[in-house]
């Protein structure tokens, strides 16, 4: 892979000890996905919560950023992923104070190499989303999918390791998503339901995924009636990339790289419907009518400030059954600005958590599962509920009102 004359710098050490390991780390990668050189990016986002880290994963970065300070600094504007316990207001749902603390020195080693701790899976719908033809380097599955393909950057899915060596260096590998030729439609689906709400989309998402089934494959959509708006995308994206490894989508007429079919090569594919079957047959399994509920959760993604007053709306004078808790996630911003609506007020006086900053399946959902006694989980994102049946629950899939609406019953309807 070639490096610039910078980067030479790096790797010879002129500039720190962290840039140093940084670029060794993208030589690595580069070699893996045969990069030719790397590409300047204008920001990254790095998934990190702790239970992912670990021990030696706050140790790699406690020492980073024990180093002079010219040395530390990422280069680029450098965001966070959802945490893994609320420090704001330190209620633990299960988590023990070794999980507590372990976030507390992350959290410090992050902020002494001046990342800025967003605490978001939805930064582009809260802090500087991404324009067409950007380069990033980002993690969380559902930030890349909905970036690529919904604002047209490009950037492949970046592990926790890669997104800190693109901050310290201001670049990544060029391969992959970053590449014209990667971004051209390799499946083609025709859509014959159209969703109704944001429940639909993700099940309509992850239907898609599940068929396309690779990181490789980019899905191209047509059939879809309307413009839908950011919190379906949001849900579709999110589903697709959960069920799929899927990075990227074309939805034809839509997204900013597919004014038409022709745009991305998929009108020389041959197409496959997506009937009501098929999403049926996905929500299947997660059908769970008459069962005692346990638990609601609405996270996977965070909620944005409409979500937020649309749960809100729907909790108004209302209030959960006391044998089922009702949990929803949201980013720092949009929690300021939820209370300030009155959102969050609502919420809780119907007996609900609001956290901020995190987002439940990063929190220690097994260890917050076993503490509480809870098995039987609501919730209306596809992804979540792909998740979490590997952390020892029993997930469902229902509207956002039908969640309410269970919460209430103490029962899932």
């Amino acid at each position: 892979m070639k490096l610039t004359d910078l980067e030479l710098e790096m790797l010879a050490g002129e500039h720190g000890r962290a840039r140093q390991w940084a670029v060794r780390h993208q030589q690595q990668v580069g070699r893996m996905f045969d990069a030719a050189d790397t590409v300047a990016v204008a920001q990254a986002h790095m998934m990190a919560d702790p239970e992912s880290l670990g021990e030696a994963g706050v140790a790699l970065v406690e020492g980073f950023a024990a180093l002079p300070e010219a040395d530390r600094r990422v280069r680029v504007p450098m965001i966070t992923d959802p945490r893994g316990v609320d420090l704001t207001c330190y209620e633990p749902l299960g988590q023990t104070e070794e999980m507590a603390n372990l976030e507390r020195r992350f959290v410090a080693a992050c902020r002494a190499m001046g990342i800025l701790m967003t605490d978001t899976c939805i930064n582009y719908q809260t802090i500087m989303p991404p324009v067409l033809g950007e380069h990033m380097a980002y993690g969380d599955t559902g930030v890349v999918i909905y970036s690529n393909s919904v604002c047209g950057a490009r950037s492949n899915f970046e592990g926790g390791p890669s997104a800190l060596a693109a901050g310290l260096t201001g670049r990544t590998p060029r391969y992959g998503l970053h590449l014209d030729e990667h971004r051209r439609a390799t499946r083609r689906y025709r859509v014959h339901a159209q969703p109704a709400d944001l429940m639909d989309w993700g099940l309509l998402g992850a239907t898609i995924g599940r068929m396309a089934g690779s990181y490789w494959e980019v899905p191209v959509i047509e059939g879809i009636e309307g413009i839908p708006g950011s919190d379906a995308l949001k849900h579709f994206g999110a589903a697709m990339a959960s069920f799929g490894s899927t990075p990227l989508f074309h939805l034809a007429g839509i997204t900013p790289e597919c004014p038409t079919l022709a745009a991305v090569g998929g009108d020389a594919l041959p197409a496959t419907d997506i009937t009501a079957e098929d999403i049926a047959a996905l929500r299947a399994p997660f059908e769970a009518r008459g069962d005692r509920l346990d638990v609601v959760v609405f996270a996977a993604p965070q909620l944005s400030l409409v979500e937020m007053g649309q749960v809100a709306a729907l909790c108004r004078g209302r209030h959960r059954h006391p044998d089922t808790a009702l949990i929803v996630c949201t980013p720092p911003g949009v929690y300021a600005d939820a209370v300030r609506m009155g959102h969050v007020a609502e919420i809780e006086a119907f007996g609900g958590r609001v956290l901020q900053g995190t987002c439940f399946y990063q929190q220690y959902a097994r260890e917050i599962g076993q503490a509480n006694g809870w098995t039987r989980l609501l919730s209306n994102s596809a992804k979540i509920v792909n998740i979490l049946g590997g952390y020892g629950y029993r997930p469902a899939l229902a509207t956002m009102a039908d969640c309410i609406a269970s919460a209430e019953a103490g029962r899932v309807l």
